[in-house]
């Protein structure tokens, strides 16, 4: 039997503001956090194997969505929608075919996903899971 496909889903701004090194980032320009943490999340990609999907709070009229091929996939809500929403709409389509572990500080969103068959895990778990699996050059 094959092992589910691995997701990591990301509350972008939920992690942001958890770490001060972002937050102080983000202070100075919203882009240069979404981007340290772009980067981590890539790394993490590119190590393990386990998909990244990233999603922030937009301010568009639509979803906006974006990936490089085999990158990580970047959603911005629409104005009026929270990003939490599409996470959950996303734990609850595929936790059941995937493996999935969403990174958020939101407790009833950490509910939420739990409830429809996804794993949680803190921004302070997520920064551990960035920093174990890390290969030496």
């Amino acid at each position: 039997m094959s092992e589910r496909p691995r997701y990591l889903i990301v509350d972008g701004h939920s992690v942001i503001f958890a770490w001060p090194e972002l937050r102080r980032l983000h202070a100075r320009r919203s882009s240069l956090a979404r981007e340290a943490l772009l980067k981590q999340l890539r790394n993490y990609q590119d190590w393990t194997g386990v998909r990244v999907v990233i999603v922030f709070d937009g301010k568009g009229k639509k979803i906006d969505a974006s990936s490089e091929p085999g990158g990580v996939q970047i959603f911005y809500s629409r104005t009026g929608q929270s990003a939490d929403a599409i996470i959950e709409r996303l734990a609850s389509k595929y936790a059941k075919r995937f493996e999935l572990m969403v990174a958020t500080s939101d407790m009833m969103e950490a509910q939420t996903v739990q409830a429809c068959g996804a794993e949680w895990i803190s921004p302070e778990g997520l920064r551990a899971l960035l920093g174990s699996n890390r290969k030496p050059l």
